[in-house]
């Protein structure tokens, strides 16, 4: 297993080089320059420059691929993401400030889809072809068929219009008030776990119809072993391991769900942040945003490699 790990870290290595330097070039293709959103500001500063005088001092008179090197070098030798071309600020600092709340909604949305999804795909499968299974299949129809930014936009308007009730626009910190500040996260959660518990849904009941009708599992129950016993036991956790697999890729999709509703639900996570940057083309902000976002990908993967061999004994790392 410890060999296994290192190889794997390692190989993410030249993936995650890769990675950034296609985020770097593509920021870079963006409509628009930050010099001349600068220069068209009223900032008097920016005004008495001249645009050469301007691009030298933020470091873009050089071609890209000094500018790209220059930035790598600085987060290998010094761990720096650089600073914002606006506010002259630390990336590094601005994106450790929002991260726990990005973070937080994230996990708090992934834990609403398993709890949700799980469950109700062991008995959409095991009630198969019943009124039960109907309803819920057709429930997570309805929760892919509704976005998440037009089910949150309708939860922000709709309540404040027919009973004079709408979400906070100002988060609480947690330290503040525990319980405040997690009834606000509450909601956003719920819709970002909507679709994606119906995905989990959908594929729990499919890799337990299949488990299901496996050899193993009639052997047990012609013993007389508990039909629940047999389910959580030994079909469940077979089931599972493509649900992890689910888990690990949709870590992006979730992150792509939280830059809306955080914007929606005035969160000042990352996804406000990127929103912010890319409106200014900010670029150290939105490489430095991308980059992290990346980072934790693949090591969510790693992650999930890893928890095959507890869920299937089969399942060895040499």
């Amino acid at each position: 297993m410890q060999a296994y790990v290192i190889r794997r870290v390692l190989a993410l290595v030249p993936t995650l080089i890769f990675a950034s330097l296609i985020v770097f070039i593509t920021v870079r293709l963006i409509p628009g320059d930050v010099i001349d959103l600068m220069l068209s500001t009223n900032d008097i500063g920016a005004d008495k420059k001249s645009r050469e005088q301007l691009e030298a001092a933020l470091g873009l008179d050089q071609p890209v691929y000094i500018q790209y090197f220059r930035w790598l070098g600085a987060i290998l030798l010094d761990g720096s993401l650089g600073k914002s071309l606006w506010q002259n600020t630390s990336v590094m600092e601005d994106i450790l400030h929002r991260l726990p709340l990005t973070f937080e909604l994230g996990l708090m949305a992934l834990i609403v889809a398993l709890i949700v999804g799980i469950p109700i795909g062991v008995y959409s499968a095991v009630s198969q072809d019943t009124i039960g299974d109907y309803v819920t299949r057709s429930f997570a129809i309805l929760a892919l068929a509704l976005p998440g930014f037009w089910v949150g936009t309708l939860v922000m308007v709709f309540p404040a219009i027919w009973w004079g009730w709408s979400p906070d626009v100002k988060l609480t910190p947690f330290t503040e008030n525990p319980l405040r500040h997690m009834g606000q996260m509450a909601i956003p959660a719920l819709i970002l776990g909507k679709a994606f518990s119906a995905v989990v849904m959908r594929l729990t009941r499919t890799m337990m119809l299949e488990v299901m009708r496996q050899d193993y599992i009639r052997t047990a129950l012609a013993k007389g072993l508990a039909t629940r016993t047999t389910i959580l036991r030994h079909a469940l956790r077979n089931a599972l391991i493509p649900v992890v697999t689910l888990v690990g890729l949709q870590a992006p999709v979730l992150f792509g769900g939280a830059v809306i509703l955080e914007q929606i639900f005035v969160i000042p996570g990352m996804g406000l942040l990127l929103l912010e940057a890319v409106s200014q083309r900010d670029y150290p902000i939105i490489t430095g945003v991308f980059l992290i976002v990346g980072v934790a990908v693949v090591f969510i993967n790693l992650l999930v490699d890893l928890s095959y061999g507890l869920l299937d004994p089969k399942v060895r790392y040499r």
